[in-house]
């Protein structure tokens, strides 16, 4: 077996989730005019527990063991309920620019709550990198605001996202030691969509007059940016640190750039070119080991996380 298998298997679930993450930005254009952001954050939570319900049954995985119930239950409210409510109404009272300088603190917090919380080293070439790729995510996101609009409530709303963000994804690193990713996000998604019950009157209703195009696109998000990008997600993080991964969602700014280009004729300026290639940079020198590092098996051994001791589903 190649020894490096795991690794690229990891490398493989974390770009799966980066793009369909990405892809999300772009249905959210539309799904958002139509749905109020606790009905769309509901929608597309009782869209993903079904379809991460049905895997689970097909692939007779059973509920989560005991000792993975407190991160799970912490991740589910904090970044699978609190944040997708937070979010879709902060990004409704800010600008893009805005926006993207506050909600990207999120990368910057799971890396130092990583570290504080669950040991994570913060090696120079992460910091060095997570710093380049946030100049570039401002710099994207300034470069397409437009309206220029923001509010106090908008700037907390996201704030408290880039938190509630955070917080999800550093509780949810110990549950993936006794769990495996599909039984993390299946019941992460469950929770996150009990939290958010108190707007099921608002689905019913707006669901009743929204265009079949706003609701697929709601049904989109939950089945593959939901059900599918989370599980890749959780199914990497178990397999490296908590600041690594949120490094590598900085690359998300800059495909959505490129999907915005082909899928809505959205024509980027030199400047958002610049920030995308910038956060594809900060990614690519997070991610980068020294090679004195690389070379030595014991310290490469060290840095690397221990792996789950449940077998993982992707």
């Amino acid at each position: 077996m190649n020894p490096r298998r795991p690794d690229l298997l990891a490398a493989g679930a974390a770009t799966v989730t980066v793009v369909l993450w990405a892809s999300a930005f772009v249905s959210i254009r539309s799904a958002g005019a139509e749905y109020s952001p606790g009905a769309l954050a509901l929608g597309r939570l009782l869209a993903g527990v079904l379809t991460l319900g049905a895997l689970c049954v097909v692939r007779r995985e059973g509920p989560p063991p005991r000792a993975a119930w407190p991160g799970i239950l912490v991740s589910g409210i904090l970044w699978f309920g609190f944040y997708m409510v937070a979010l879709n109404w902060g990004e409704q009272q800010v600008d893009a620019g805005t926006a993207a300088l506050v909600v990207n603190i999120g990368p910057i917090l799971i890396a130092l709550l990583g570290a504080r919380i669950l040991g994570d080293a913060l090696p120079p070439r992460l910091l060095a990198g997570m710093a380049v790729s946030f100049a570039g995510a401002v710099t994207v996101g300034l470069s397409m605001s437009g309206e220029g609009k923001s509010s106090v409530l908008g700037v907390a709303l996201c704030l408290l996202a880039a938190v509630a963000y955070a917080g999800g994804v550093v509780a949810q690193k110990p549950a993936l030691g006794s769990a495996s990713a599909l039984q993390v996000t299946t019941y992460g998604c469950l929770v996150g969509a009990v939290v958010c019950l108190p707007f099921a009157g608002q689905l019913v209703h707006e669901a009743a007059d929204a265009p079949v195009s706003a609701t697929l696109n709601m049904v989109y998000l939950g089945v593959f940016p939901t059900a599918l990008a989370f599980t890749t997600w959780a199914y990497a993080l178990a397999r490296t640190t908590a600041g690594r991964m949120g490094a590598t969602t900085y690359a998300v700014p800059a495909l959505v750039v490129l999907m915005s280009w082909l899928a809505l004729g959205e024509v980027p300026g030199l400047l958002t070119l610049a920030g995308g290639a910038l956060c594809l940079a900060g990614v690519a020198v997070s991610r980068s080991r020294s090679r004195s590092r690389a070379g030595s098996p014991s310290r490469a051994a060290a840095d690397e996380p221990r792996p789950a001791k449940a077998t993982e589903s992707a």
